[in-house]
């Protein structure tokens, strides 16, 4: 039973994250892609916020999220965008598909952790 989910295809990243979570009291799961993010999603309906990279293999972040509103049709879970991407046309992808949030990397924990919290709580 997690809080969150961090998808991310560098474990590197994710382990970061889900680090910094964990050290701050919440309860995390990881996500190697999208489409893990998904299964996870569905298997776990104690997630309240996602928290993915755009650019992963089988399926790319803002896929995911479209699938999350649409296929899902789950429009509670909160979903931050983590990631390197900076066009205006993702933000705008994302924005369409509820994106609460369009973090840039690297991850700053301690600059998000008070938004992450309220998105949880």
């Amino acid at each position: 039973m997690a809080q969150i989910l961090v998808v991310d295809d560098s474990s590197t990243v994710r382990n970061e994250v889900c680090d910094f979570l964990k050290a701050n009291g919440l309860t995390v799961a990881a996500a190697v892609d999208g489409k893990d993010g998904l299964d996870k999603l569905k298997s776990d309906p104690s997630i309240k916020l996602v928290i993915s990279d755009v650019n992963m293999p089988n399926m790319d972040g803002l896929t995911m999220a479209e699938k999350i509103r649409g296929d899902l049709n789950n429009a509670t879970v909160g979903i931050i965008m983590l990631t390197t991407e900076n066009s205006p046309a993702m933000k705008e992808r994302g924005k369409v598909a509820g994106i609460k949030g369009w973090i840039v990397k690297p991850f700053n924990g301690p600059a998000v952790i008070a938004s992450v919290k309220k998105l949880v709580s």
